[in-house]
Parts: C-alpha cells; structure tokens; sequence
C-alpha cells in the first residue's frame, strides 16, 4: 500500500484512509517527535525553496530550507544560553520573514513554546497576551518593540538580519530531544486586541493530525507550488499555510506587509502558484480589485475558509483562475472537520456547500435536544471527540447525500416576526448586487417584529438615489420576500476580526451603544 500522499481522489481517500498512516508521513515516533525538524531540517537539500514572501513594497523575498535550517538552529543555541527552561513560552510578532521563520522554528527546535503574535496589535493587545502567556523572549521587529515594552514584554529582542549575524558563531545545527507530547506552539484564535481571546495549546505531535486537513482540505502534495496570503499569526496561516506544506517539503508562499490585492495577483502569477487557500475575504478582494484579468495563472487547486464566500466571487474565481475554490470548515480549536478535497475529480462540488466530512471525522447536525436533525433541516453542527458530541457554535445542515451546508455563527441568527433568517444568506444576496463591495448583517430592533434585517454596506461607488430600494428589491427577488434588509446604512468600513472576517458582534454592540445613547 502507498503513502496517502499517492492518492488524490475522493473514494481513495474513504478506502485507504488510516490514521496510522499520517505516521508514515514524518521522520519521528510518537516518544521522540519535533515539529522544526520535521518541517524543515529534513528536507534540506541545496538551494530547495521553502518559503516565498511578497511584500506588500514589492519586493519578493525568496527563502530556502537549508536557511531556515542554519538559522533557526543558531537562534535555539541563543536561547538555550540564556537559560530558558522546557516549556518556557517564546514570542514571535515578526512579519513573514526570513527572521519570521528563523525564531518560531529557532523556539521549537530548541523545546520551548512559540507564540506568534499578530503584528497588528498595539500595546493593550501585547499586554494582554504578555500577561497571559508570561513569554520569557519576546522576538519583534525595530517598529514594534518600543510597543512591545510599553505592553510589559521582558527581554524584547529586535530579529533582523544585525541580528542573526550576531550569531554566526553558534552551530548551524541543534540535536532535537523533544517528545510528541510536549507542548510547541500556543496560538491565540483572532478576537479584538482588547479582549483576550482563547489560547489554543499544540504539542509537536499536533502536526500529524493537521495532515488530514493538509491531504484532503487544501489538497497538497508534492510538486505543489503552494501560497497562502492569511498571516501565519493565526491558525489557517501558521497550520495550513506554513506548516503543513513544509512537513511535506512542499515550498509555499505568503504575503508580508499591508494587504493589497493587486499585489497578490501578482505574485500568485510570477510565482507560477498551483495550490491556493486562502479567506474568503481575500478572494473578494482579488475580484473588485478590478485587475485579476490582468495576469495569467497556474491553479490547479483552490479552497479557503473563514467564512463562507458568497456566489458571485465563487463563480467570477472559477472563471478567471479555471477551478472552482473548495470550501474548508473547522475552528483552531477542534481542527478541519469538512472539506471539499481539492484535488478529487471524482467529488462534485455543489455550489454552497463546504464538503462533506474529512476521513476518520464523525459529523452531525443536531437539534437543541441533542437529536440527529433530517436532511435540508437546520441545527447546529457537532463533531464527535472522545466518543461525545462537541459543538462547533455554528449552524448548518446537511443534504440527503452527505453535503454540508453552513448556516452562520449561532448567535449571528436573526428571529423576525417568528422567521429565522440567516445572516450569511442574506449577505450573499446583498453581495450579488453589482453596487455592493462588502456588508456584514445583523438583527436591529424592531417593536413588531422583534428583529428585523439591518445591512451595514459598502459600495463600490458613490450612493445614488434608489440605491437603498434597489437593493431590497434584488434580495427579495433572491431570498423569501421576509428576508430582505428592511434597514441599510452605507458606511465607509465595516468591523473585521484580525482574521478578516466581518466582525458581527461589534455591529450589535455599536448599534446596542447607538440606542441606548439615544434614549
């Protein structure tokens, strides 16, 4: 029997699927396994690329495996010297990078515990963090450690290239002695920079379970030319965009620096780019950018998360880069549990739906009694772990062959005059409208209904007079005639998590602020 990395369909993926065979994957032992080694020090070999940034100044910055070997090894003696104990949390908040890569893979050669941090965050977000998480490193950039001091971050340390020169002195290679379970990295899912969001903990061995998201959620395998523009801050750039590509010594790419979407396009073509996954707010932008006829591409497969991507960026995606993009869902917390499996010709790829259940992955929609719902019924999706059913906070439901559909966030559900109304549904109507560039939904009071629909919209151009019926007209035309936004405010900018997904919660929360002032 081959590797798993042999088989690219769907049925091979049900008939041959094991989890003994993620092992077979990488070079370690359940006893004896380290995350550094398996993702870069083996697969060293010449000039062999393991990294491709673009950043955002233009400039590409192209980094090989044996790089990232030298100088992460070099960075794992430096903290050894300091007398870091096991355990002991680093924190990386560089841009991608060669000094990126260096110090998150320098952190967990050496068995401490890497923390990437966003670099967006300012002083009460670090501080936050700092607090929670005690690094006893803290790895930064010349802009960001006045900030990070200012956060009460010890021993700030600015990786750039004075730095690593620094330390050319020290070996170019460290011996490992880590064990599956220790502890590598601890990720902090996206929230506001002023509200602690949950920190996730990964041991080294975490790595062999993110393969199934890496075969059959973006589809890699070797020869793959693989990119992933999401910061390696959070869990789709770090897990799926860098770490899963380079345990399979397949190089992938990112972006550096303030996003522009021009910019990417640009890069996803000179870098002859075959494996895409991104959010779906990057394919949005790709497409109003207005320039993505401007180039030629290579894609072979396409997939993203986040959130769902709305019908008209789906079809315009496959359109202009020859593949329909595949739908991924899961949450850092409980991984990747559906998948479209780019890759699988032999899989039909329903508009709307994310997939059906990665192998070895237990799926259910659920009614608020616990009880399996019927085909087409909404509920709320689990996932059973450890022989018990855990939610996943989101609605959804599944079709009578086994596709899932994704109903939003449970408490992103409208209830309207006895209606429920999603508001991921009603802003895929919204976004087909060709005035519309983004809008986020939400539930605005009302003394009849209880809720009624409200939009919070961008357009593409300058309002004009009966824009706002236009709209509700196109809604109605799409959706049931109740679900139209019976309120629409343009604005200028909507609330994002760090992620980019439109941040619905500060929509309640704003308007909840606005009412209460008007009182």
């Amino acid at each position: 029997m081959g590797r798993l990395t042999d088989y690219t369909s769907y049925a091979d993926a049900q008939s041959k699927f094991a989890k003994e065979a993620l092992w077979d994957l990488f070079d370690g032992t359940r006893e004896q396994f380290n995350i550094a080694h398996e993702c870069i020090d083996r697969h060293v070999d010449g000039d062999k690329v393991a990294i491709r940034v673009a950043h955002s100044n233009g400039r590409d910055e192209i980094i090989t495996f044996a790089e990232i070997a030298a100088h992460s090894s070099r960075i794992a003696h430096h903290l050894t010297s300091l007398g870091l104990n096991k355990g002991d949390r680093v924190a990386v908040m560089i841009e991608p990078s060669l000094g990126f890569y260096c110090a998150i893979f320098g952190a967990i050669k050496a068995g401490f515990v890497a923390v990437p941090m966003f670099t967006l965050f300012g002083p009460d977000g670090i501080k936050l963090r700092v607090g929670d998480c005690q690094p006893e490193v803290f790895f930064t950039n010349a802009e960001k450690a006045a900030e990070a001091i200012e956060g009460g971050a010890k021993n700030v340390t600015v990786v750039d290239a004075d730095f690593l020169a620094s330390l050319s002195h020290l070996p170019d290679t460290f011996e490992c002695a880590t064990a599956g379970t220790d502890l590598a990295v601890l990720q902090y899912t996206s929230g506001t920079t002023r509200a602690l969001p949950a920190a996730v903990h990964h041991n080294h061995r975490s790595i062999v379970t993110l393969m199934v998201a890496a075969l059959y959620a973006t589809g890699i395998r070797p020869g793959d030319r693989f990119f992933c523009p999401s910061s390696p801050a959070w869990g789709h750039g770090l897990w799926h965009g860098t770490l899963a590509p380079l345990a399979m010594g397949v190089s992938s790419g990112t972006f550096s620096g303030k996003f522009d979407a021009e910019r990417l396009l640009r890069a996803l073509s000179e870098f002859k780019i075959t494996n895409l996954t991104a959010a779906a707010t990057h394919y949005r932008m790709m497409r109003n950018s207005g320039v993505a006829e401007d180039y030629t591409y290579c894609f072979d497969k396409l997939s993203f998360t986040g959130e769902p991507i709305d019908s008209e960026t789906a079809a315009y995606v496959e359109r202009i880069f020859g593949t329909k993009v595949r739908s991924m869902y899961g949450t850092t917390e409980i991984g990747v549990i559906i998948a479209n499996y780019p890759g699988a010709d032999d899989l039909e790829v329903r508009d709307g739906a994310m997939g059906k259940a990665v192998p070895g992955v237990e799926v259910e929609v659920q009614r608020d009694d616990g009880s399996r719902c019927d085909p087409e019924e909404m509920g709320e999706m689990m996932v059973k772990k450890g022989g018990k059913w855990f939610p996943t906070k989101d609605l959804g439901r599944v079709d009578v062959d086994g596709y899932f559909y994704h109903g939003g966030r449970a408490d992103d559900v409208i209830i309207s005059a006895g209606w429920t109304i999603g508001a991921v549904e009603v802003e895929d109507a919204i976004l087909s409208h060709p005035a519309v560039s983004e809008c986020g939904v939400i539930g605005a009071p009302d003394s009849l209904r209880g809720l009624v629909v409200k939009a919070y919209i961008i357009l593409k151009a300058a309002e004009t007079e009966g824009l706002t019926q236009s709209i509700q007209d196109h809604v109605r035309a799409k959706l049931a005639r109740h679900e139209y936004p019976r309120q629409i405010e343009f604005v200028t900018e909507l609330p994002k998590t760090p992620a980019g997904k439109v941040n619905r919660k500060i929509l309640r929360d704003q308007q909840a602020a606005k009412l209460a002032s008007a009182q």
